[in-house]
């Protein structure tokens, strides 16, 4: 029942998605019909030269009509629309009875393609049907036959019409969809880029800046005690190369950014032998994909941090582990000369932490942290 009351959708009935070659080939049959009419009015009939500018003036007046319901069915307006259809078809009985038959006929076979193919075919069937008899009534002469194939094949050819129309309407609904859809997939890509540099600006800046913060710490607190020169200028110079190692981490930041990155374990190898750690290699190594070695370096270079924070002078432990579908590691400490501070571990406040996390699942991975009898323990699984 739908099917006969439901307008045509928008995008069938505008002309917005037709392809050039479409729209000249309409307007070109519009200006061929719109000739036909106007020769036989003025050389088909033998009306008298005012009745004849008449005819003329109301063929004019049946194509601004037809413009005006183009129009009025874009916008789904249906009586406005039908008193159109009604005031054609008018015109039509018009000009059979001046004897403008091929007029007439032009008028009533167009008025009902246009009510089949742009109005419910609820209303637009009926006219349809009205203006077609009409048409077959005119033309008996002919012969039953070929009035009833006639009108036969126009409402086919409007119906086809119709359908042609409602297929471009859906396939240009459905590429605006893709064009939004597109439009929407960039945006986030866009917005997963922008957090992907944000960590890793967060990464290698929490790493760098607070080594440097603990070795600067420590200097003002040398230097406050009085202490002697060689010691102070020991931190310093650690100072200075954590700010060195922070250039070059940025700089592997940026390169992994590129996707251009040394080896994980060419990475790790250079982190524990800076700060004295152990490192251990289980399964037979391969290339890791770009993101997942990317949170292996992240997760160690920000372990460390931690270490270098809660448990400072702590042995430090390594284990990089291959397996047939992923990669482990596993970053232990075991406790410092320090006090160690396992909150951060119990209870994931700590923003370094929650990256870890977030980027460990991301890739569909995990990450666990927390103390265990002697230390702190992290260990990340991601998908490799």
């Amino acid at each position: 029942m739908s099917m006969w009351t439901t307008w045509p959708s928008r995008e069938a009935l505008d002309r917005e998605g037709r392809s050039a070659g479409r729209q000249v080939v309409g307007r070109g049959i519009r200006a061929i019909l719109l000739g036909v009419a106007v020769w036989a009015i003025t050389t088909r009939t033998h009306l008298p030269g005012w009745q004849t500018a008449l005819a003329l003036i109301g063929l004019v007046a049946a194509a601004g009509a037809v413009w005006l319901f183009f129009r009025l069915t874009l916008r789904h307006l249906l009586w406005p629309s039908l008193a159109v259809v009604l005031a054609l078809l008018g015109g039509a009985v018009a000009c059979q009875a001046l004897g403008a038959t091929v007029a007439a006929s032009v008028l009533m076979c167009g008025s009902a393609m246009i009510s089949i193919q742009r109005l419910p075919l609820a209303a637009g069937a009926p006219l349809a049907g009205a203006a077609l008899l009409d048409f077959a009534l005119m033309g008996r002469g002919d012969g039953w036959l070929v009035s009833l194939l006639t009108v036969l094949g126009l409402c086919l050819l409007g119906y086809t019409a119709r359908l042609d129309a409602e297929a471009r309407g859906n396939t240009q609904r459905l590429l605006v969809q893709e064009r939004a859809a597109r439009a929407a997939e960039a945006e986030t890509a866009a917005l997963a880029e922008r957090a992907r540099i944000a960590r890793e600006i967060h990464d290698v800046l929490a790493h760098s800046l607070s080594a440097q913060t603990v070795h600067l710490e420590a200097t003002r607190l040398l230097i406050e005690r009085g202490a002697d020169r060689d010691l102070v200028l020991e931190r310093v110079v650690a100072a200075r190369r954590m700010a060195r190692e922070g250039l070059a981490e940025t700089r592997q930041a940026l390169s992994a950014l590129r996707g251009d990155m040394s080896p994980v374990e060419e990475f790790l190898r250079e982190l524990v032998s800076s700060e004295g750690a152990r490192l251990e290699v289980r399964g037979k190594p391969r290339g890791l994909p770009a993101e997942a070695g990317l949170a292996v370096r992240r997760v160690a270079q920000e372990a460390m941090t931690n270490v270098r924070k809660h448990a400072p002078g702590a042995r430090v432990e390594l284990r990089l582990e291959y397996r047939p579908a992923e990669v482990e590691l596993e970053f232990r400490d075991f406790g410092g000369q320090g006090a160690v501070d396992n909150s951060l571990g119990e209870s994931g406040s700590g923003y370094g932490l929650l990256g870890m996390r977030e980027r460990a699942e991301l890739l569909g991975g995990a990450l666990d942290a927390g103390p265990v009898e002697e230390g702190f323990v992290v260990r990340l699984r991601v998908p490799a």
